[in-house]
């Protein structure tokens, strides 16, 4: 019902779904996302995250998304790639099914492992 709205009058999440609708338009075998969704409120967030994935079920294609969100890589990929220093720090494989990922135990240690790995040492711990 909003098809004749102009940008400025949809919320941020509306404006994420038409951009979405418009990067899919033309079914691109390779679908280029840079951080789609780090404006938005947590809620609209998780929601686009599953629209997300219930269209690549639909329609599966190659997806490479640029997030610095650590949860949202985990949840929506099948392979993970750490970057830093110009180069690959960390290459990890998803193997959990598509459901249910979110607050899976092995999902919540790789976060944990990931974050760990990318959060710099405090002055107190370098003098350990």
């Amino acid at each position: 019902g909003r098809d004749n709205d102009w940008p400025a009058e949809l919320s941020g999440g509306q404006r994420q779904r038409v951009a979405l609708a418009r990067a899919l338009l033309h079914h691109p075998g390779l679908l280029l996302l840079d951080e789609p969704f780090g404006a938005l409120d947590a809620i609209t967030r998780i929601a686009m995250q599953q629209l997300l994935e219930r269209l690549w079920l639909r329609q599966p294609r190659t997806v490479l998304l640029v997030t610095h969100d650590v949860e949202e890589a985990l949840v929506l990929s099948d392979r993970v790639l750490v970057l830093a220093n110009g180069g690959t720090a960390r290459d990890l494989r998803i193997d959990l099914p598509r459901e249910g990922r979110r607050g899976n135990a092995r999902l919540t240690a790789w976060k944990e492992e990931l974050l760990q790995s990318l959060l710099p040492e405090s002055p107190a711990e370098k003098a350990c």
